[in-house]
């Protein structure tokens, strides 16, 4: 039998990935086997076991790439120029949970809300969630601090506290979006501009 190039080797393996993260988006990571992940693939058991010895190096690899979607945003927001405004992050932010997922037969939103779980049980899901968004906010710090120097905050802003917010927007938008309703990008500047005069009259972004 002819050895398949690394090209067809990463095909297969990223194949098995999607069909995982279909069962586990549709049925969650303790309701899914991997029989259930072999009938998907359509592939030979064997075949899955070379690229994945359990259903948790699929987990792993499930919460790690749900993870890599929050810091592909802000990744592509620090590289814009001008600067994205307070008020187009906070769009692209709502525009990310609430459209990630359409036109697929999985959705990584709801394996993030999982892979979330998951950290409290495996200590090296936590460990890895933890340093990635550790790095998710120190970019929000540097988009912050850019905000800042521009005049579109107070000179008095802490970017580390601008970052702290914006970070904990997103797991409170995909629990809206799957579990009681979605927010849109209006509801969340309308909401901080009504907050503002209550911290001490912060303008609108």
């Amino acid at each position: 039998m002819p050895r398949l190039s690394e090209e067809r080797l990463e095909e297969r393996r990223r194949h098995i990935l999607t069909s995982a993260w279909s069962c586990f988006s549709r049925n969650g990571f303790h309701a899914t086997s991997m029989d259930d992940v072999i009938a998907a693939t359509g592939m030979s058991s064997s075949a899955v076991y070379r690229y994945f010895r359990s259903k948790d190096d699929l987990i792993d690899a499930a919460a790690d790439e749900a993870l890599t979607l929050v810091g592909d945003l802000f990744g592509l927001l620090l590289e814009k120029r001008p600067t994205p405004s307070p008020a187009e992050v906070l769009a692209a932010m709502a525009g990310e949970a609430r459209e990630r997922g359409e036109g697929r037969p999985y959705d990584l939103t709801r394996i993030a809300i999982q892979a979330w779980g998951e950290a409290l049980r495996s200590p090296a899901i936590e460990e890895r969630t933890r340093s990635f968004y550790l790095a998710v906010r120190d970019s929000l710090a540097e988009l912050a601090g850019r905000w800042r120097e521009e005049g579109t905050l107070p000179a008095t802003a802490d970017p580390e506290h601008v970052a702290a917010v914006l970070m904990t927007l997103m797991p409170g938008l995909l629990v809206g979006r799957h579990l009681v309703a979605p927010v849109d990008a209006e509801q969340l500047i309308g909401g901080f501009s009504s907050l503002a005069p209550a911290f001490g009259g912060v303008p609108r972004p």
